[in-house]
């Protein structure tokens, strides 16, 4: 048996212990959050996971879930990272995560960042291996919130990349695109652009009709970099993927 609440309370004095004042305030503009903004980097969370994943290898799934879940609750967007991580590092943890766990973990998420953690290790690979049904997602899909709608585009990256465990499902991916098509909002268009160019692997051709069908209609930052992704395998012209 772990003792939570000591461990939880040394993870967070190891990610205190590793903030960047510089990136502290870089950080609270460039994604502006009511948690707590630590300033650490990525590097150094991974870093502080580490012993964290370590100890809690034998515990059951639950148990670890409830570590996460108490992470969370911290308030400290390095930690719900960290939870993120660690809950995605578990694949039988993902399996005790329904759609009300999902969105039990999810409550709070403000900022993209946060939002792209979650959907990457926890949502969309609870979607992926069925835990979560498509109508859970179609519901975030239509959501007022504009990160659970972001949520559901980003959650479609891990249908799609190996590298994030999925296999390629256009057919599920296109139901979401196609529902946030013409969403104004500049975070969901964002993500759109990611869905569709994580889709153009799997998919190229749906991804070349699907901008098509719209058109014009879509933001310029969505027909560019897909554009872009089509025709070069690469989202910009500067050499990033």
């Amino acid at each position: 048996m772990v003792a939570h609440g000591t461990l939880v309370a040394d993870t967070l004095g190891a990610l205190r212990a590793a903030s960047v004042p510089e990136r502290r305030e870089h950080s609270a503009g460039y994604f502006p959050s009511d948690l707590e903004i630590l300033g650490v980097p990525a590097p150094s969370i991974r870093a502080v996971l580490r012993p964290v994943a370590r100890q809690l290898r034998e515990v059951t799934p639950d148990e670890a879930l409830s570590v996460a879940r108490a992470l969370v609750g911290t308030g400290v967007h390095e930690a719900r990272q960290l939870a993120w991580e660690l809950i995605g590092g578990r694949r039988d943890v993902v399996a005790r995560l329904a759609a009300a766990a999902v969105e039990e973990l999810g409550r709070g998420n403000d900022n993209w960042a946060t939002v792209d953690g979650f959907s990457l290790y926890v949502a969309g690979p609870a979607w992926r291996d069925g835990q979560v049904r498509d109508e859970d997602v179609v519901r975030w899909a239509g959501d007022d919130d504009r990160w659970w709608r972001r949520t559901a585009l980003v959650s479609t990256v891990a249908l799609n990349l190996r590298s994030r465990g999925g296999s390629g499902d256009a057919a599920r991916t296109l139901v979401v695109c196609e529902l946030l098509a013409h969403d104004p909002d500049p975070m969901v268009a964002k993500a759109l652009s990611w869905a569709l160019r994580a889709l153009v692997g799997v998919d190229a051709d749906g991804v070349r009709a699907f901008l098509d069908r719209h058109g014009e209609a879509l933001a310029s930052l969505v027909r560019r970099e897909v554009r872009r992704k089509l025709e070069t395998g690469r989202k910009s012209g500067r050499g990033a993927r």
